[in-house]
């Protein structure tokens, strides 16, 4: 067994998961938000101060974030909450302060977190959950085909 596969499961293990229920999902999906924005505003310093394993370490915190709430909720919309709340302090982090002072300033580091949070954020996003839908509604039963023209 490779090792993705042992560590993520196999896409019929994972789709064969049961859901949570509906509340339960609504109160993960807040909290994710809110991981979102401390994991934006913990990775926006830590990528500054610690160089490049600062950048590694943000950028594996921010996969684990959007791929842990894909696998909470089992929807796509659990990754991209997350993804959400990350982009809207990381927008106010990148606008400058009336002081002069920058959070995140036009550095190569900086570059990278941002683009590369927001590409696993899309990669996390996209993968395949339990629903059919974003927001877990059930997919609908495939249709069988039929023989003999219909009759």
């Amino acid at each position: 067994m490779r090792l993705p596969q042992f560590l993520l499961g196999t896409r019929e293990q994972r789709l064969a998961e049961p859901m949570p229920p509906r509340g339960v999902r609504i109160a993960v999906y807040v909290v994710l938000f809110l991981l979102g924005a401390a994991v934006s505003v913990c990775g926006a310093f830590v990528q500054t101060l610690w160089g490049g394993f600062g950048v590694v370490l943000s950028l594996a915190a921010c996969a684990g974030l959007f791929y842990g709430g894909l696998r909470a909720t089992g929807t796509k919309l659990g990754a991209g909450v997350a993804l959400g709340g990350w982009f809207v302090v990381l927008a106010v982090l990148l606008a400058p302060r009336p002081e002069g002072d920058l959070v995140l300033s036009a550095t190569p580091s900086a570059y990278l977190y941002l683009f590369g949070g927001a590409v696993l954020g899309v990669v996390c996003a996209t993968l395949p959950t339990r629903s059919g839908f974003l927001f877990g509604v059930p997919a609908p039963e495939p249709r069988r085909p039929v023989k003999d023209g219909g009759r």
